[in-house]
């Protein structure tokens, strides 16, 4: 399994509930929908500050991901909201554990 962390800074906060919905609406049924495609988690980490994490079966995964991202950034014209270019983390995960929830 790899991971794919992005951290975006500098987002003001009267931005954040749009970004929120558009992530959601948009962004996240194309990550869900490329191979290999595992988990995805937005976290608002404050100060203007969110990160993403996505999980994905191989290297080439992840990395398509950050590129399916930054295509989004553009199509959904969002440069004026994220104005400045994430700092992308990436590499294999070497200890993972989810605990089993029963729905």
């Amino acid at each position: 399994m790899f991971a794919t962390v992005r951290r975006y800074e500098g987002i003001d906060s009267s931005n954040m509930d749009e970004l929120t919905k558009k992530v959601g609406e948009t962004l996240v049924p194309k990550l869900s929908k490329l191979p290999g495609f595992s988990s995805y988690f937005l976290i608002d980490t404050g100060n203007g500050v969110m990160s993403s994490i996505g999980l994905f079966d191989t290297s080439t995964q992840a990395n398509e991901s950050t590129r399916v991202a930054s295509e989004w950034v553009r199509d959904e014209k969002l440069e004026n909201i994220l104005q400045n270019p994430p700092k992308v983390t990436a590499g294999e995960v070497i200890v993972h554990r989810t605990n089993g929830v029963k729905a």
